[in-house]
């Protein structure tokens, strides 16, 4: 009876340290962050990383160096490498200045019917291209950091999948993880070859190898391809190195700022 007690009081120990070693994002967030920050040479003064369980607003990064990241991404990750990949995605839409850009942009354009075809298919196609901008930054600071940029490919496809992808046999985030896949191959072969060791990265593979089949039966989609990675390369390097210089303001968030002046 005591050497049946003894079994269960130890099993009861191990589960519980088992259960309070288990990996917590949130707590990883502000030391993930910094890291990325310092180890790419951005050398910004208290900047806070923040975890909200609101939709991430970091419009006013140029104003309160605040980087807010939302609890529910955040879900997605299950080691160091994943959460890097959410923080530097919201770096990427900070550095690329998107919220900055929005506001201009708006400040000068009336704001689209809500019930314009046109204009929510024009909407939708702006939030993907800076999602894919925002991935390529965040492929260059993690990588440059030490992390597995390929991680976001997993932290993407491990989302809800959309009705349309299911019906075309698509993993979650499709174009954007083969987005972030083709610029690591084109940037940073070395980490491509890597590889990233799970199950939803295996699976991404299987859809990227079909993808990649394809291109090779045409030159035209391969010249397509190498040119948009060429440009990723040069504009993504160029918005960081700026973004240092300019002491953390992006170029729009620099112009948005030149107009209030006024």
């Amino acid at each position: 009876m005591k050497k049946n007690l003894l079994v269960l009081l130890c099993t009861f120990s191990l589960t519980l340290s088992a259960f309070s070693a288990a990996y917590d994002p949130e707590k990883q967030v502000p030391a993930i962050g910094s890291a990325l920050l310092t180890k790419n040479g951005i050398a910004i003064q208290n900047v806070k990383f923040e975890v909200t369980s609101k939709e991430a607003d970091n419009s006013t990064f140029s104003q309160d160096r605040v980087v807010s990241i939302q609890k529910s991404d955040l879900e997605y990750t299950g080691n160091d490498n994943e959460v890097a990949a959410v923080i530097a995605n919201e770096l990427g839409h900070i550095i690329a200045g998107h919220a900055a850009r929005g506001k201009l942009v708006s400040s000068f354009v009336a704001a689209p019917s809500s019930d314009d075809l046109a204009s929510s298919l024009a909407s939708n196609y702006a939030n993907s291209k800076e999602q894919k901008e925002a991935d390529v930054i965040a492929v260059n600071l993690t990588a440059n950091a030490g992390y597995n940029p390929l991680a976001a490919i997993v932290v993407l496809t491990k989302q809800t999948q959309t009705a349309w992808n299911a019906l075309l046999a698509k993993p979650a985030n499709a174009d954007r993880a083969m987005n972030i896949y083709d610029y690591t191959a084109y940037a940073y072969p070395q980490k491509l070859q890597a590889g990233y060791n799970c199950n939803e990265y295996k699976t991404f593979l299987t859809y990227a190898d079909s993808v990649i089949a394809q291109r090779k039966e045409s030159k035209k989609l391969q010249k397509k391809l190498d040119k948009e990675m060429k440009k990723y390369r040069k504009n993504s390097v160029s918005q960081i190195s700026k973004f240092k210089t300019r002491g953390g303001l992006s170029g729009w968030d620099a112009a948005y700022g030149i107009l209030n002046a006024q």
